[in-house]
């Protein structure tokens, strides 16, 4: 088995409605190969794609948003989000180190998450037509942006 990554993101998340890509890689270092890149899909198309080859191989799949930017600034002004948003990451983390350890207080955040959240069961692959209307989907989004 191996293990899929993705962003946890609260459920009025405007990333939930972009296009989402997966990329499948290697498990560990001992392995080295090209990842591979697969998508735009639709983002529970892309978890369940993701889910469904990684429950079978020792792989890794990340599951990521497609930002369609217009413009080299557009895209000038999300790596400069991202950058503000490790920073101030970094700097609660550098806080919560003068409090104490941080990583405990994480492991028991997710440990109380486990117990409350129901186990559920692999996600089920999408169909060739539940992907080719989720690509007709993304192609009426990506069309429409910036019109």
């Amino acid at each position: 088995m191996g293990a899929l990554v993705t962003l946890d993101l609260p459920d009025d998340s405007p990333m939930l409605g972009l296009p989402w890509i997966i990329t499948f890689g290697p498990l560990s270092d001992v392995d080295e190969w090209e990842p591979v890149v697969c998508g735009p899909y639709e983002r529970p198309h892309a978890l369940a794609l993701a889910e469904a080859v990684v429950a079978e191989e020792q792989l890794m799949a990340v599951v990521e948003p497609l930002l369609p930017a217009l413009s080299a600034e557009e895209i000038r002004g999300e790596i400069a989000a991202a950058q503000i948003a490790a920073e101030d990451e970094a700097a609660q983390i550098d806080q919560a180190d003068l409090y104490g350890d941080f990583e405990d207080v994480i492991d028991e955040e997710l440990e109380l998450a486990a117990e409350q959240e129901p186990v559920a069961g692999p996600l089920t692959a999408p169909s060739e037509a539940e992907l080719r209307a989720g690509f007709a989907r993304i192609a009426k989004l990506l069309t429409s942006k910036g019109a």
